[in-house]
């Protein structure tokens, strides 16, 4: 198949890293390795591109040179990573429609409540245009699925649960003897943490992780807290953890993703509460390299995270709750080791990115023999 490929909210070869553009670049790679040829075709972001009327001209500038470029290339079909209130799909339906070919996405969500506040109506609504544009959907989250059926026939939908290359996410034993020695850590539990130091959930969420830790060393437990990450709120994040935690907490700067593999194999438990994320790569790779999860039970974190299983999910902003779930990991070995199996065969066995993208594989190539 000849695709043309797009991501409204920010380009495929964005220098921000997210989980949506692992995802992202996941359904590329996947497509592309299968033998399709797969084309980013525009980098326009629309990311509240209806409060911005100077990126209007834009839009219909692109509309007009995608369309020119790319009618006369045999495409077989559009596909649409996201579209959402912040970051509707302008350019794909009324792109495939001049070029007369199936308009697809993967991941869109449709959320009534954002039609209530003047500051998202606009786009609500060009959501919901793009949405009931496209002749199929798919979706990662299963609260995304029961939404969208109440806009689009349920024939139309398709839930792809999460994935990636489990074989990328491997615990490596050399890797957690170097990490550990280089990290001065000795044989002290260690807990690992991973998000972008952004002024949001994100730097909440590390938030809670040091203090969850610095109350268990206050208790008399011994460990070190490991955190991956970098952004504005650095200096805050820094001077908290010297409060809670003096002197045991590692800073290591960001990580490139196929890296983070050698800092899950160093740790021993993952932590981070994950609040109203989508659903959280981050849960899924420290799984498949073998180590359990401690989170909140909010937004998809259930989706990714067995709770009882594969790491124990807690009630949001249960300090308690979070501070015990994560010493009943580090103080009993058995536990932290038997979970770990499980998530590991847990990943592999229902979040196999090959496996479950073979899915959406078929389905596109069963739109696109329907559209000859």
């Amino acid at each position: 198949m000849k695709i043309c490929f797009y991501t409204p909210f920010k380009s495929l070869f964005h220098a921000h890293p997210s989980g949506d553009l692992v995802t992202a670049t996941g359904i590329f790679n996947y497509l592309d390795q299968r033998g399709h040829q797969v084309i980013p075709v525009s980098d326009l972001r629309c990311r509240w591109i209806y409060w911005k009327p100077w990126l209007w001209p834009k839009l219909l500038q692109e509309t007009r040179r995608v369309v020119r470029q790319y009618s006369r290339n045999g495409m077989d079909l559009w596909l649409t990573y996201h579209s959402y209130y912040k970051a509707p799909d302008l350019l794909g339906p009324s792109v495939s429609k001049k070029m007369k070919i199936p308009y697809v996405i993967f991941q869109g969500i449709y959320s009534t409540k954002k039609r209530r506040d003047w500051k998202t109506r606009p786009g609500f609504y060009l959501n919901k245009n793009s949405l009931g544009a496209a002749r199929h959907i798919f979706t990662n989250k299963k609260v995304d699925l029961l939404n969208i059926k109440r806009l689009v026939p349920e024939n139309r939908i398709t839930y792809i649960a999460p994935g990636l290359i489990p074989d990328d996410f491997s615990f490596e034993a050399e890797a957690r003897v170097d990490l550990r020695r280089m990290l001065d850590v000795g044989n002290e539990p260690v807990v690992f943490t991973a998000a972008m130091f952004r002024p949001d959930v994100k730097t909440e969420g590390l938030t809670w992780v040091i203090r969850a830790c610095g109350e268990l060393y206050r208790r008399g437990y011994l460990l070190w807290l490991v955190i991956a990450g970098e952004g504005k709120e650095k200096d805050k994040l820094n001077q908290l953890a010297e409060e809670h935690l003096p002197k045991r907490v590692r800073f290591v700067g960001k990580v490139p993703r196929n890296e983070m593999c050698r800092y899950y194999s160093a740790a021993d438990v993952f932590v981070f509460p994950g609040i109203r994320e989508s659903l959280g790569m981050v849960f899924l790779e420290a799984q498949s390299c073998g180590l359990p999860v401690v989170a909140f039970e909010n937004a998809g974190v259930p989706e990714a995270v067995q709770n009882g299983n594969t790491g124990f999910l807690v009630p949001m902003y249960a300090l308690e709750d979070f501070v015990q779930a994560i010493e009943r990991l580090l103080t009993n070995k058995d536990l932290r080791r038997g979970m770990g199996e499980h998530a590991r065969a847990y990943v592999r066995k229902y979040h196999d990115l090959n496996k479950n993208y073979r899915k959406l594989e078929i389905v596109l190539q069963k739109i696109q023999r329907q559209s000859i």
